[in-house]
């Protein structure tokens, strides 16, 4: 009986690991596909750099090296993601990983923040 248990749960555990998808990775397709109009411009990377200090790194650190329950943001899974994947995530913020949407943001900053992320 209590074998069972414990097979049980970790296959249960197992389960709910494999369904789990990133924020990142659960934009639509219709977002992925959008370019960044500041793709590879210094400056944006610039004023990215000087909002994600004000935005996000409270939660994701200073060096985007994440922080109790925030996700590391300096990785190559992050710097390779599509643009507009991490625009939507900006937009949306993920309700179970507890980021709020930056929607309140300009839509230009959203895209310097991408900038700077993907740099």
């Amino acid at each position: 009986m209590k074998t069972s248990l414990v097979l049980g749960s970790l296959v249960f555990c197992g389960l709910l690991g494999a369904q789990y998808r990133s924020p990142v990775d659960r934009a639509p397709e219709s977002a992925r596909a959008m370019s960044n109009p500041y793709d590879q411009r210094e400056q944006a990377v610039r004023a990215g750099e000087k909002l994600y200090r004000q935005q996000c790194a409270s939660c994701h650190g200073q060096r985007q090296e994440g922080a109790r329950k925030t996700p590391p943001l300096n990785q190559p899974r992050i710097r390779n993601a599509p643009p507009g994947a991490l625009f939507w995530v900006l937009r949306n913020g993920s309700i179970y990983r507890g980021m709020p949407s930056f929607a309140h943001l300009p839509e230009p900053q959203r895209w310097q923040i991408v900038t700077y992320l993907r740099r």
